[in-house]
Formats: structure tokens, sequence, C-alpha cells
């Protein structure tokens, strides 16, 4: 009897043995899935390039000399020819291919700074081949090159965001993505320079766009992995209680400290990080509700003249952040209540500097003008006093850019002039702007075509004397 028993024990205690080792088995295979799950969310993605598959067959990939990277690098620091620094960059970015290239290339001194030089500069080309190279050195497999070390990039790149190139943007979107995962300080530094409502913002302009979509999903997977995220990434606390703390008066407090020292010519190397976040804080906050009810805490005009300072002074060198200023400054005058802002600008001087801004591109002159729109928008004093600033003969030249969006503006704040007093309508033409919109109505954009037509029918029907019928 002992023995059956201990015979039947045994048995009973094999099979307790079998299923717990399938249990552990069983959680050991989630535990390898879910390892694989998140090495995915976290991991690194390198975004081809059109002619990558050419690199490879030509044999251009293959590990470049210490020497031969450092003169790539000498030339794209000291060209001048946009041509051939365009073509410069190309090669480091084909060099950087190379994870051995990270490693030189970050030991010479200001290179990222070069590189952030040159991704915010005039030329589209050159822009495009310096973030390739940021790209590249995001993806990079040594500790070394981490992310701090990129973050002089981080406002530019967050910025590049609401632009309208979804193959420039989708390159900044898994740079961004990229830096991530490397450590909790760069997701607090990305936090804190507004990647979330960029994100927001992006994936709404380029909704339609799936890369653009799959790359915005990539970069806030990598932003969300880490496991603060509900209390740091997702705080749920809504704008309205930020405003109620006073965070948009100490934010436009140091903004307008910042314009002073701006407006005076003081600018230090790096001063841009600050205003930068300062910025899209407040045009964030400044959508929170009525301006009656922010008011107490935009009750000081100097705001607007660092608003207007900020694009003066950065305009060459950080063109993106000169659309920022006078995107807050779009938030401040489109409101129903934003009449006192509006006739602050006029009593400050400042109009004249904002229609200086018109012949800048970068999406600079698109924000101007809507600006002026909502100034012109108040009624007819408001367009007689922007007409004295002169605002009739730069949109003369406006309504001449190849840039469709900017003609559209143009019209449209054309029109709101010409609605509030013919006299204006009658300036137009004396500043030779008739040829203009008629030249116009043979645009091949249709949208164009009407607008033209209409102002020309309806507020210059003595000076219309061509068939506005005919189209292209």
């Amino acid at each position: 009897m002992w023995r059956l028993n201990a015979v039947r024990h045994k048995a009973g205690r094999q099979g307790s043995d079998l299923e717990e080792f399938k249990f552990k088995r069983r959680a050991h295979e989630k535990e390898l899935r879910r390892a694989r799950k998140d090495s995915q969310l976290v991991s690194k993605r390198l975004l081809l390039n059109d002619d990558d598959d050419d690199e490879e067959e030509d044999g251009t990939m293959d590990t470049l000399a210490s020497d031969q990277v450092v003169e790539l690098f000498k030339m794209v620091r000291h060209g001048r020819d946009l041509v051939k620094k365009e073509a410069d960059l190309r090669a480091l970015r084909k060099a950087l291919r190379s994870p051995s290239a990270h490693l030189i290339l970050i030991k010479q001194p200001n290179s990222i700074a070069i590189l952030v030089t040159n991704l915010c500069g005039p030329n589209p080309q050159c822009r495009l081949e310096a973030a390739r190279c940021l790209h590249e050195l995001s993806h990079s497999p040594h500790s070394e090159v981490d992310s701090l070390r990129l973050r002089q990039a981080t406002p530019y790149l967050i910025t590049f965001l609401s632009g309208q190139s979804p193959k420039f943007t989708e390159l900044c979107l898994y740079t961004l993505g990229n830096m991530c995962p490397d450590s909790e300080n760069v997701r607090d530094m990305l936090l804190a320079q507004g990647i979330i409502p960029a994100l927001n913002n992006c994936i709404q302009i380029h909704r339609t766009n799936l890369a653009v979509v799959e790359a915005v999903g990539f970069t806030l997977s990598q932003l969300i992995s880490a496991n603060y995220v509900t209390g740091r990434i997702i705080p749920n606390v809504d704008n309205g209680a930020l405003v109620a703390q006073g965070t948009l008066l100490r934010c436009t407090s140091l903004l307008v400290t910042l314009g002073g020292v701006v407006a005076k010519g003081s600018i230090e190397e790096g001063m841009e990080l600050l205003i930068w976040p300062l910025l899209r804080c407040v045009g964030n906050l400044l959508l929170s509700g009525p301006l009656g009810a922010l008011q107490p805490q935009l009750n000081d005009s100097r705001l607007l003249a660092a608003l207007c300072a900020f694009p003066q002074a950065f305009l060459q060198t950080h063109p993106a952040l000169a659309r920022e200023s006078v995107w807050v400054l779009n938030n401040l005058t489109a409101a129903a209540d934003s009449s006192m802002f509006c006739s602050a600008l006029f009593y400050l001087n400042l109009v004249p500097a904002l229609i200086q801004l018109l012949p800048f591109s970068h999406g600079i002159n698109i924000m101007v003008l809507r600006v002026l729109g909502n100034i012109a928008h108040q009624g007819r004093e408001y367009c007689l006093h922007l007409a004295q600033a002169g605002l009739l003969p730069a949109l003369c030249a406006t309504l001449k850019m190849a840039d469709p969006e900017v003609v559209t503006f143009s019209l449209e704040v054309l029109g709101q002039l010409m609605a509030s007093d013919p006299q204006l309508a009658e300036e137009f033409v004396r500043q030779s702007g008739l040829p203009v919109l008629e030249a116009i109505q043979y645009s091949n954009q249709e949208t164009i075509r009407l607008r033209a037509t209409h102002l020309l029918e309806h507020h210059l029907p003595a000076h219309c004397t061509v068939d506005t019928s005919a189209s292209p």
C-alpha cells in the first residue's frame, strides 16, 4: 500500500511538474514576444533615399578613411557656393552611411552646429541634405553619438513638422523618433520644446499622406514608450488650467525681456533655443479661450514689439523662428475681441516692420498676410491705416510671386481693402496694380482666377477693359 501511494504521489508530481513547465514556457514565450514588440517600438529606423541603390552599386558606401571624412566636413564648413555646398553635403551624407564616420564627424569642432546652420539655410537642397546627415547620425549605433549631441537641431526639426513638404517632414519625424529612446532627458527636452502639439498639427496638415502619418505614429510610439508616459506626456491638464496658474503671464514676461535684449542687438549664441519653446507655449495658450479672459496676462504691449523684433533679428539665421513669432502674432490678432492688439500695432508703429517681411519666403510672408488680413477685418479705419503704412505697393509685389498660396492670401487682403473704401481701389490702380490683377486672370489656378476676376468686376469696373470671360 505504501508503495502504491508512493507511486501515485510520484505520478501526480510528474503531472504537476509538466503543467508548471508548460506554464513557465508560455510565460517565457510571452516575454519574448513582448520583448520583440518593445524592440520594434523603440528601435531606430533609417529612412532610405531614392539614390541608395545607386550608392550600393557604385561602391560609394564603402568605409572612407578618417582624413577623407574630415576633408568633406571642411568643404561643407567653408564652402560658399551653394551648388558646390549641396554636392559636399550629399557626399558627407553618403559617407555617414558608414557608422565609423559618425565618430569622426562628431569629434570635429562645431560639427553639429554647422549641420544645423545648413538645415536652416536659404537653399532647399542644402537643407534637405543637412537633414539627411542628422538623420544618419540619429541612427548611429555608437553610444558616443547620442541624442544630447544632436539637441541643437531639435527645435528646428520640431518646427519643420508644420512645413508643407511631405518628404522633408517625414525625414524630420524619423530623426526625432530615433532620438526619443536614448534617454529621459531627451524626452523631457522634446516635450518642453512642444513636440506633442507639433505632432498633432503635423498629422492635421498631412492627414492624407500615409507616409507622413506612419512617421508620426512611429515618433509618437517612440515618445510614449517611456514608463512615465501617463504622468508626463499625457498629464490630463487642459490649457485653461495652465492659464489659471499664470503660465501665460510668465511666458509672455520672459518673451518681453528677451525681446528687449534682441532689439538692442545683444544676440547670444543659443538664445533662439530659449525663445522657441516660449513662443510655441504662448501661441498654443492663446487658443485656450477668448482674449478678453486672457487679458490680465497680456497687458504688456511690449509683447507685440518683441514678436516683431524676433523676425527682424533671426530672419537670415533662423527663418523658421521668424515664422513662429508671426504665428503668435496671428493668434493675437485673429480673435473676435482682438481690436486692442490691432490698434496697438499701429500705435507702436510695428505695421511697417511687418510689411517689410512680405518679400521673404519659408512661410513668413504667408503668416504676415494672415496678420494683415486680421487687421483689415477690423474695419475701414484699420484698412486706411494699412494703406498709409505702404501695404498696397507691397501687395502689388506679392501678387507677382510664384507661390499660389501667397497670391491667394494677397488677393484676400486686397479684397478687404477695396471693399472697405473705394479710394483704396483707386490708389491700387495708381500703384500700377491693375495690370498685375489682369495678368492673374490667366493663372492656371482656378481659385486665383476667380478671385482676381471678382475684384476687377466688383471693385474696379471702370478700369476693367479686358475680356474677363477668357480662360487659359
